[in-house]
């Protein structure tokens, strides 16, 4: 199957966008993605420079990504998303678990990272988590994140200490809560926590989420529990 893009999906449905090299990959992933109610691939990439277009172009909900692709790997792909402000949620999908590459994702942006034995269920969950802003990883990836968070810290100190209402963002957003339940939690608007969030970022030089709810466990700001 060659990489093309579909008619855009009603917004009450998760709109994905498939890059991988693999036509039978492709093929796979979209036949699963059919047959949800709420989910529908809205294009597919055959390569790195194609997931980039495609996705600037379509804006999906949710970048299904894998990362070694010819034309431009796949972080090189998260890099430049990220600087164009692309709003999509990206998810890798791959078969690789190398240390290098699952933190160059995770810094460059990624929200979840998932390997290709996946069962199903769990991609679709992943798809949904990932969809609401939630981090998802794979087991694997998830013991290769212990153990860094058990090296010491090597984040530049905060030139702007975070504040009361901030660090209590961040506590909640390695919960895996969503700006909404942040909102709800903190009885504020959504449109506050999404400044408390942005501001969270920029103070500790992080690239999202999942690199705060990092932050915050190493830092002994939140736990597993």
């Amino acid at each position: 199957m060659s990489s093309h893009e579909f008619l855009r999906a009603p917004t009450s449905t998760i709109r994905v966008l498939i890059a991988d090299d693999h036509p039978i990959m492709r093929e796979g992933l979209a036949a699963v993605i059919a047959a949800q109610p709420d989910v529908e691939v809205v294009g597919e990439a055959a390569d790195g420079r194609q997931a980039l277009a495609l996705a600037l172009r379509l804006q999906p909900d949710v970048l299904l990504l894998d990362l070694v692709m010819p034309g431009q790997d796949g972080v090189a792909v998260i890099r430049e998303l990220k600087r164009a402000g692309l709003a999509a949620r990206i998810l890798v999908l791959t078969s690789y678990a190398d240390d290098d590459l699952v933190f160059a994702a995770i810094k460059a942006g990624a929200l979840g990272y998932l390997l290709k034995d996946t069962p199903r269920d769990r991609l679709l969950q992943a798809i949904h988590d990932v969809a609401r802003g939630q981090a998802f990883l794979h087991p694997t990836i998830a013991l290769k994140v212990m153990r860094e968070l058990d090296q010491p810290p090597n984040l530049p100190p905060t030139p702007e200490p975070l504040t009361a209402r901030e660090l209590e963002t961040l506590r909640l957003i390695a919960r895996g809560l969503s700006n909404q339940e942040i909102a709800s939690t903190l009885t504020v608007h959504e449109r506050t926590i999404a400044k408390y969030v942005s501001s969270i970022l920029a103070k500790l030089q992080l690239a999202n989420r999942t690199q705060a709810a990092l932050y915050a466990l190493r830092e002994g700001l939140a736990s597993l529990e």
